[in-house]
């Protein structure tokens, strides 16, 4: 197992990271300044809580799993992003892969 963080003093204090090393966990930090890495996924996270998570009553874990499937495949697929010209990522990773192959 592999615990990975940025390089905050409650992540690299000694009492933090001996219990990771105890129990036989590997660990990454991210190098200084590297803070600004995690922005992108978090904002994925963000849009999944508001956009599915926080709607939605879900039966079980197994609803929630096939709820978050489509949700993945809707925001890759099918939902336009500004940031990428109002492509899906899906467009863009296939206009890339046919560039790379011409």
């Amino acid at each position: 197992m592999i615990f990975n963080t940025d390089q905050g003093a409650q992540f690299t204090a000694n009492a933090f990271t001996d219990c990771l090393k105890a129990s036989g966990v590997q660990i990454s930090m991210d190098g200084r300044g590297r803070c600004h890495d995690n922005i992108f996924i978090e904002r994925l996270w963000r849009s999944l809580k508001y956009e599915l998570i926080y709607l939605k009553a879900f039966e079980d874990g197994q609803h929630l799993t096939q709820e978050v499937k489509q949700w993945f495949r809707w925001y890759n697929q099918v939902r336009p992003h500004q940031g990428l010209d109002y492509q899906t990522p899906n467009q863009v990773y296939c206009d890339n892969l046919k560039k790379r192959s011409e």
